[in-house]
């Protein structure tokens, strides 16, 4: 073969998969009829959306039948925290999905990753986007717990993604990787968002986030009240849209192109379906990533909208403003515009006035308008946590004033501009001829795909005629024995023209509306013989019979056989024995038997206070890496359990340097938070799995104690206070930690508000590092001032203003077992430190009650102090 690239063969690149959210039957339907290649979907339990309509248990065989019957995968989203007590249920939601011939579960806790692979081996697993996998140690543990694909957080970068694939297949790995292309984008890491759960018990790990991210907030700088203008979302992000990057995403070989949605309608659904759709098969032709840049910029052909009306109509059918997100790169001036966190669709101009004669709005605009058309106008807001005024409404006549200015009419009825300053801004909040458009879309039949049959026929003269099923487009290996169908009445001689292939063609291949259709016919027959039609028709109706039960088979439709190589060949267990298996498990006990206090410090000022102190082990948690050996020297022999460091919640695939610092100082053990940790400090000194780990039952326990050799994990901050004694009883003695007191850290966040509001620059490069000159609080509509830090890698962390604690929930916790109890510092000086250790200590020893600790603790905050997630669980069942 030449190997001269003009005469070489192209083959077209590989295309990723198109994956649309279902949030009901008719969201599912608009996405198979508008080029979905798979759906993800939710059951009215254990998903991360349960304010969507979702579908029912019940109805998972015949939605499956549904979508295989039409070439399409169903993956079942079970990406929330499982708790000790429902680890049986969501077994059983594993075997009812393997057995209606799911395709995939969305997962998101470790423990129902582990119960899996021993329940339903076969059954495919998807790591969640809420894993918080940023780096290929994170992809390594996906693998390690059995999944065979992961879902990248949405933070990362083109760049990142290129890492990670580059650094997976280092390391022998061949991961498929999934990433959201559209639709809204959190500010905090899924699965590390706090904020719902410590404000209102509303876990956004169980699928009920408030969205407190979308509210106004004021910035407060060194106690000071800073005017921002127009901007009050300060942690609001635009929406994700990366139709543009689409020829560099499918450079970079990602499996999946996900769309975000499951609680958008149907419309919606329909609408960006179809353009991501358009714009893919455009590319499918590309032989090489150059070709894929040039066919993004080529022209569209007459159906497809031009790149600016593309970007037009996806605003219109939802959007907070649209960006390309994290996917160019850190740019938090950009992600953030921070003046409205609501649909509002295209901004098209501004208002100039009303005219004096007739009452016609004057707006500067290019947009062309009709009647129809509906707008919203901005009133500026009366105080910064008050959102704006909305005057708005359809344009029932428009006319043209010039050059970029219309005159409208705006009805129903009369609508006053009296209060509309001029300069305010418009949008184009709704087009009916587009909407009428995206329902026809959403609407549309989806033909069930006729899936290719190859058969062989042989026979003789006086010797039945024998059909056998050679093969099945998108089956693995067919059953063995081989199908085989006979004639009841042998061949005969024929009169006239006998059987040849044509007439076998015309007979087999009468499939229509059988969900099959004849791809192939080998045939081994002596010429001159008949058979009578009716034997032809039977063999054929003889087929289709047995062949219908694999229209209902999940691997039947996946494109290629079952990747055996990537799932267990393990024999099921049924969930009472895999559960059982593992909480027999021997692990060590910790060698603790009175209740030992742990103390995390934020600062130096804090560490030299507990210098002296009854405090069993100190953690510093601190931001600068100059401070770290300071720490070490200045608390080493102390305490009994030395002086450990903790690192970033986030390790990036280019941040392996952040850890150096940490193992450089050399302490006693390190508080591990993420993957990247865990491969790299647990061979160097003993470690303790931080809250970010999300330990919400026994076998996420087990797991991290037993595959990663933790000292202790640390409970996860989701967890109710009957459900945390669930999860401590579930555990080896000693060997799980508890955070007694702390400020709850409601976002973790890749945004940082220091340089998108206190500098010009765009990220870390050019911001000028305000983090370390000002001192910065949120305040919300109810007045509470929330701390906000920044890490190593200059991600934020916005912490609630209000502490919340275990104090009554003491006595309760140590009759569980615990025997290691955190109180976690932030802004404490040294005298508030030592008096915070004391009044712990005196609970613990049992010289002060739990009730007492509660009073102490209210007088001494400001804001006072909540019971936060460690209220009594008999409050938040009804959610559960």
């Amino acid at each position: 073969m030449s190997n001269n690239p003009a005469t070489a063969i192209q083959v077209p690149l590989t295309m990723p998969e198109l994956l649309a959210p279902a949030g009901c039957w008719a969201s599912l339907k608009a996405a198979a009829a508008n080029g979905a290649d798979a759906v993800y979907f939710g059951v009215e339990a254990f998903n991360a959306r349960l304010r969507a309509e979702n579908f029912s248990r019940q109805d998972l065989p015949e939605l499956m039948d549904w979508l295989h019957r039409r070439g399409i995968r169903g993956f079942l989203t079970l990406n929330v925290l499982i708790f000790p007590d429902e680890l049986e249920q969501a077994a059983d939601l594993l075997l009812e999905a393997e057995a209606a011939g799911v395709d995939a579960v969305i997962v998101q806790d470790v423990g129902l990753c582990r119960l899996a692979r021993q329940v339903v081996p076969r059954l495919s697993l998807h790591g969640s986007t809420q894993m918080s996998i940023t780096s290929a140690a994170g992809v390594a543990q996906a693998e390690a717990l059995g999944c065979d694909r992961v879902v990248l957080a949405r933070e990362l970068s083109l760049r990142d993604l290129r890492r990670i694939d580059r650094q997976q297949r280092q390391r022998g790995m061949a991961m498929p990787l999934e990433v959201f292309v559209h639709g809204a984008l959190c500010v905090a890491y899924s699965g590390q968002c706090l904020t719902s759960e410590a404000l209102g018990q509303r876990s956004a790990n169980r699928g009920e986030c408030a969205q407190a991210c979308r509210l106004p907030y004021q910035l407060i700088v060194d106690g000071v009240e800073r005017d921002l203008g127009t901007q009050r979302y300060l942690l609001s992000p635009q929406d994700l849209a990366a139709w543009e990057l689409l020829p560099q995403l499918v450079d970079t070989g990602v499996a999946s192109l996900k769309i975000e949605g499951r609680l958008k309608d149907p419309t919606y659904v329909a609408a960006v379906t179809s353009a991501y759709r358009q714009s893919l098969d455009r590319l499918a032709t590309a032989t090489s990533p150059a070709q894929l840049v040039s066919e993004s910029r080529s022209e569209v052909s007459a159906d497809q909208p031009p790149e600016p009306s593309r970007r037009h109509e996806l605003e219109l059918s939802f959007s907070r403003g649209l960006s390309s997100g994290w996917l160019h790169g850190v740019d938090h001036r950009q992600l953030v515009h921070g003046r409205w966190s609501k649909k509002r669709g295209p901004q098209i101009g501004h208002y100039r006035g009303q005219e004096a004669r007739g009452g016609w709005w004057l707006l500067d605009t290019i947009t062309s308008l009709k009647p129809g058309d509906g707008l919203v106008f901005e009133l500026a807001g009366s105080a910064p946590l008050v959102p704006p005024e909305e005057i708005g409404g359809r344009v029932m006549a428009v006319e043209s004033r010039g050059e970029g200015r219309l005159a409208l009419r705006l009805g129903p009825g009369r609508i006053s501009a009296e209060t509309l300053p001029p300069g305010s801004p418009c949008w184009l909040s709704s087009d009916p001829a587009l909407e009428k458009r995206w329902r026809r879309l959403a609407t549309a039949d989806t033909p069930e795909l006729a899936r290719a049959l190859h058969l062989h026929v042989r026979g003789a003269l006086d010797q039945p005629l024998q059909l056998e099923l050679l093969a099945v487009d998108g089956t693995g290996t067919l059953p063995e024995p081989p199908l085989q169908w006979y004639t009841d009445l042998p061949l005969q001689s024929a009169r006239g023209p006998g059987l040849d292939r044509q007439r076998l063609e015309q007979q087999l291949g009468r499939l229509g509306g059988t969900g099959w259709r004849l791809g192939s016919l080998d045939v081994d027959l002596p010429a001159g013989l008949f058979l009578p039609v009716t034997e032809l028709n039977r063999l054929r109706r003889g087929l289709v019979a047995a062949l219908t039960p694999l229209l209902a088979s999940g691997s039947s439709t996946s494109g290629k056989p079952w990747p055996l190589g990537a799932l267990s060949t393990a024999p099921a267990r049924t969930p009472a024995q895999a559960i059982q298996a593992w909480s027999a498990a021997e692990l060590q006990q910790s060698s603790s038997t009175e209740p030992e206090l742990v103390v995390l410090v934020r600062s130096l000022e804090q560490l030299q206070a507990l210098q002296g102190l009854p405090v069993a082990q100190v953690i510093a948690d601190l931001e600068q890496p100059a401070d770290l050996r300071e720490a070490v020297a200045l608390g080493r022999g102390c305490w009994p359990g030395g002086i450990w460091l903790a690192g970033a919640r986030i390790t990036r695939p280019d941040e392996a340097w952040s850890l150096e610092p940490l193992w450089r100082a050399r302490p006693d053990g390190f508080l591990v938070r993420n993957a990247d940790q865990l491969e790299r400090l647990t061979p160097l000194a003993p470690c303790i799995g931080d809250f970010s780990l999300n330990v919400a039952n026994p076998l996420a326990a087990h797991w991290y104690l037993d595959h990663w050799g933790l000292q202790r994990v640390t409970a996860s901050y989701d967890l109710a206070l009957s459900q945390l004694q669930d999860l401590i009883r579930g555990c080896p003695a000693g060997r799980l930690e508890v955070t007694v007191h702390q400020h709850m850290p409601l976002f973790h966040m890749e945004h940082c508000l220091f340089c998108a509001f206190l500098s010009d620059g765009h990220d870390h490069t050019d911001c000028g590092r305000p983090c370390e000159q000002h001192e910065v609080r949120l305040r919300d509509r109810s007045g509470v001032e929330h701390p906000l830090r920044a890490d190593l890698g200059c991600r934020n962390t916005l912490f609630n203003g209000k502490a919340q604690t275990a104090a009554e929930a003491l006595p309760a916790l140590l009759d569980s077992g615990v025997r290691h109890l955190r109180l976690e510092l932030l802004e404490e000086n040294a005298e508030a430190t030592r008096r915070r250790v004391d009044l712990y200590r005196q609970a613990l020893d049992g010289r002060l009650s739990g009730r007492d600790l509660w009073r102490n603790e209210n007088l001494d905050s400001r804001l006072g102090v909540t019971r936060g997630t460690l209220r009594d669980r008999v409050s938040r069942q009804s959610r559960d």
